[in-house]
């Protein structure tokens, strides 16, 4: 009994140093996370944002998802595009360039001016293996939850190709067929939960508080709006080490 007593304790102090090493990851990953958005005067509500960025480099450097800064163009918000920062209870708009766009990746670079934000470290992504404890954090659901930082924990329950078979075959359209028979590139399939606005969100290290993968998209089953009434669980980042073709 005193063996079992014992070991259940050390499990107990194991569990609050992983809750404790989290709790430290995320003060310092927080002051480098943002939300993307854009702002127009005429517009109701004239600030908005629909996903989330990192600052990493000199800090003025902003990491997101392509698709979000695809789509915020194809608005035409091209030059009300910026970024919102939130600083001591209030946020903060500061117009974003776009320096670089890699589609093929899901991967965007964004530019700041104004004093720097902390910036992250990034990992070698190509260390990171499946079973690995990792959490993201962003802004699910964007101006729906506000700009308050929310943080998922997760595990990298698969390293697999980036397309994914639909649910019947006979949606099985050429292009995604010929990626699955020649799967380009890898991601990383996590099972916590992401939602619209998550998108861009860092995927760190709690141990370590480096940036292994970027946050680009969930699993829906059925349509769009399932993504929110009833989540998959299962999320897809891409790797931080295509970040440097964007450099």
């Amino acid at each position: 009994m005193k063996i079992l007593s014992c070991l259940l304790l050390l499990l107990g102090l194991l569990n609050t140093a992983t809750a404790d090493e989290l709790t430290r990851a995320i003060d310092h990953i927080k002051p480098s996370v943002v939300g993307i958005g854009s702002f127009q005067n005429l517009r109701t509500p004239a600030l908005s944002f629909v996903a989330t960025g990192f600052a990493i480099d000199d800090g003025l450097t902003i990491i997101t998802a392509a698709h979000v800064v695809t789509d915020l163009l194809a608005k035409g918000q091209a030059g009300s595009l910026g970024v919102l920062v939130r600083t001591a209870g209030t946020a903060q708009f500061r117009g974003a360039t776009v320096v670089a766009l890699d589609p093929e990746h899901d991967l965007a670079r964004l530019r700041i001016k104004g004093t720097p934000l902390p910036a992250l470290r990034l990992g070698d992504s190509s260390k990171v293996q499946e079973g690995t404890s990792l959490a993201f954090m962003g802004f699910p659901l964007g101006m729906v939850l506000g700009l308050h930082h929310v943080t998922h924990r997760c595990i990298v329950s698969a390293i697999t190709p980036l397309a994914m078979p639909p649910a019947t075959a006979r949606k099985l359209e050429s292009k995604l067929l010929n990626q699955l028979q020649k799967p380009g590139y890898a991601v990383f399939q996590l099972d916590g939960t992401a939602y619209p606005g998550s998108s861009g969100s860092p995927l760190f290290d709690p141990l370590t508080g480096e940036v292994v993968g970027v946050v680009n998209m969930v699993f829906v089953k059925g349509v769009k709006e399932a993504a929110i009434t009833a989540p998959s669980g299962i999320t897809y980042a891409i790797p931080t080490n295509f970040i440097d073709a964007l450099r």
